[in-house]
Formats: structure tokens, C-alpha cells, sequence
């Protein structure tokens, strides 16, 4: 039998400490004893181990059960107000971001070539990789943040939530297994695995989900999948160190963020329902209408309501009512 590493023993036991409070079974927490509680029915744990020699707290060990619990804690956040649901992503990002402190991640980037070659034409110096310490953590909980909303706000077609969510998830995963044959390193491999273990079950519980929610719908998400599957995208892009990288497989949502700022900033009047129109006649959906004064317009409003017609992303209808325009 291979030699288990003590992180690999400490996420074992832990594992097995989990085990015997499902089934409400004392945990002994001696060797023996430990080696005889691993020993469960397949269906109900995946690892096959029958001796483990030491234990240790393991930072791994936190690192998975955080993952683990995290993206279910957004499920409870659903009986709350919407009022209030905007405020929680952003205080569950907490012990994701304290996990990923207290295990001493680093918090340096990579300066991007096209930054350095701007700085340097500037006539500034800028190194290789910058160390923006605090400012990490700050951009880790606004992905948090945005990741549980973007799934959310780019919804209203059936099946697209979820078939969005797979795509994600999908090339996620893709990026993983390069990154396994890239990385030689034994250690940061371990958090391309621990991404991949996470999305697995992600995947094909979605793919189920979809056979459901694509046209015509049989079954309706609604926020509890997004905000779940949200959640999920971006704990393993943190846990697992590529954040940063995981905000390119978010460019469509990034981009229906920005088309939608002028209205989420109310600089334009938003319609209470922005979800697309059932048409019975021709069996087909078509885009919401926000009836509005050209009076009630600011100046930076104006301005985005013509350029954005201009260049196609808006359709504009100018009509008389009240003998006001």
C-alpha cells in the first residue's frame, strides 16, 4: 500500500469524523479506531483506505471542507428578501477569503505584458509580478460577488442558466486537466485537483437539471441554482488559485454586466420585468419594452440611450404622448 502524506491522512480523518456524525456514531479519535471507522459503503464515500497511522490538521483539510460547505450556504440565503439577498454574497465571501488567508496563499500577479509595455512607454519602471497584498482579497470577494449575480441577472430563456453554468464549468474543468499536464509541481496540482473533484459532481448533476430546464421547460431554477451554481464557479477558481484566469470564461456575463450598468445605476429607467415577452401568435419570446419621457433623462443618459441605439444594441421608438415626446 502506497505511504500517505499527512495532509492526505488529515483529509481522511476528517473525512471519516463527517462520516460518523451523518450516521450518528461516536468518533474515536485513536489510530485503531480510526482505521476501523474508515471502512463505509462505497455509495457513501468514495476512497478506499484501511490504515492511517497519524493525523495532523491540515490545511488541505480546510480547504475542502470550506469548498464543501460554501456553495451550500447560499441555498439558505434564499428564503431571505431580495432586498437583503444582494448583501449576502458578499458576507459569504468571508470565510472563503479567511481560509484562503490563513493558508498563506500568495497574493502576487502577473503583471500582463501589454500593462508593462504602456508603464515603461510612460517612462515608469514596474517589475514582473506585483505583490497588491490587501487588494487581492478585495478583488476576490467582488468575484465572489459577481459570479452568484452574473449567473443570476443573465437568465429569462429556459434552459439558459443552467446551460450557461455548464459551459463555465466545463471549460473550467478543460483549463484543469492542461494545467495538470503542465504543472510539474505536485503541490500546485493538488489545487487543480481539488477544482476538478467539486466540478465533476457539478456538471453532471447540471447536465440532469438541463434535460429538465431546456425548451420547453419542465422545471424552473429560479435563484437557488444560480446563486448555488455561482457560488460554485467561484470557490473553486479561489481555491483552486486561478481567479484571476477564471474571469475569462465570464467574458459573455461581463459583458451583459456592462450592457446593463446604464440601468442597474437607473442613469436609464429600468422595466420591473426585464424578462423577455411570450408571443402566443408566432410561439416565440421577444425583448422588453420601458416606456419613458425624454425629459426624465439626464444628460449622461441621453448620451447612452444614442449611442447604444446607434450602434444596434438598443432598438429605440420615439412616439407622442400628451403631446409630449
Amino acid at each position: 500500500m502506497p505511504t500517505l502524506s499527512i495532509d492526505d491522512e488529515a483529509l481522511r480523518v476528517g473525512i471519516n469524523y463527517h462520516m460518523c456524525r451523518l450516521k450518528n456514531k461516536p468518533f474515536d479519535p485513536n489510530p485503531e479506531a480510526i482505521a476501523a471507522g474508515m471502512i463505509v459503503e462505497p455509495r457513501e464515500l468514495f476512497f478506499d483506505v484501511s490504515t492511517v497511522e497519524k493525523a495532523a490538521v491540515s490545511k488541505k483539510l480546510v480547504q475542502y471542507i470550506r469548498a464543501k460547505h460554501q456553495p451550500n450556504n447560499m441555498i439558505i440565503y434564499m428564503f431571505f428578501r431580495w432586498r437583503h439577498k444582494l448583501l449576502f454574497p458578499t458576507l459569504s465571501s468571508l470565510p472563503v477569503l479567511m481560509v484562503y488567508y490563513v493558508q498563506g496563499s500568495s497574493t502576487t500577479i502577473v503583471v500582463p505584458k501589454i500593462a508593462r509595455s504602456i508603464v515603461s512607454f510612460l517612462g515608469f519602471e514596474i517589475t514582473t509580478s506585483l505583490d497588491i497584498n490587501l487588494l487581492y482579497y478585495v478583488f476576490m470577494g467582488m468575484v465572489i460577488v459577481f459570479c452568484t449575480n452574473s449567473i443570476n441577472i443573465y437568465a429569462g430563456i429556459n434552459g439558459l442558466e443552467v446551460g450557461q453554468s455548464l459551459v463555465i464549468a466545463s471549460s473550467i474543468t478543460l483549463y484543469n486537466v492542461i494545467q495538470l499536464y503542465r504543472l510539474q509541481d505536485p503541490i500546485e496540482c493538488w489545487y487543480n485537483w481539488l477544482s476538478i473533484y467539486f466540478l465533476l459532481p457539478f456538471i453532471t448533476t447540471s447536465l440532469i437539471l438541463y434535460n429538465f430546464n431546456k425548451y420547453p421547460a419542465r422545471v424552473f431554477v429560479g435563484d437557488t441554482y444560480c446563486y448555488w451554481a455561482g457560488m460554485t464557479l467561484a470557490v473553486v477558481a479561489i481555491l483552486g488559485h486561478f481567479s484571476k484566469t477564471a474571469m475569462l470564461f465570464f467574458i459573455p456575463q461581463a459583458f451583459n454586466f456592462i450592457y446593463l450598468t446604464p440601468q442597474l445605476f437607473h442613469l436609464v429607467p429600468c422595466p420591473r420585468h426585464r424578462l423577455p415577452k411570450f408571443d402566443s401568435k408566432t410561439d416565440t419570446v421577444g425583448m422588453s419594452f420601458a416606456e419613458f419621457k425624454k425629459s426624465e433623462l439626464n444628460r449622461f443618459g441621453r448620451w447612452v440611450v444614442t449611442i447604444l441605439s446607434t450602434i444596434g444594441l438598443l432598438f429605440k421608438e420615439d412616439f407622442n404622448n400628451d403631446g409630449e415626446k
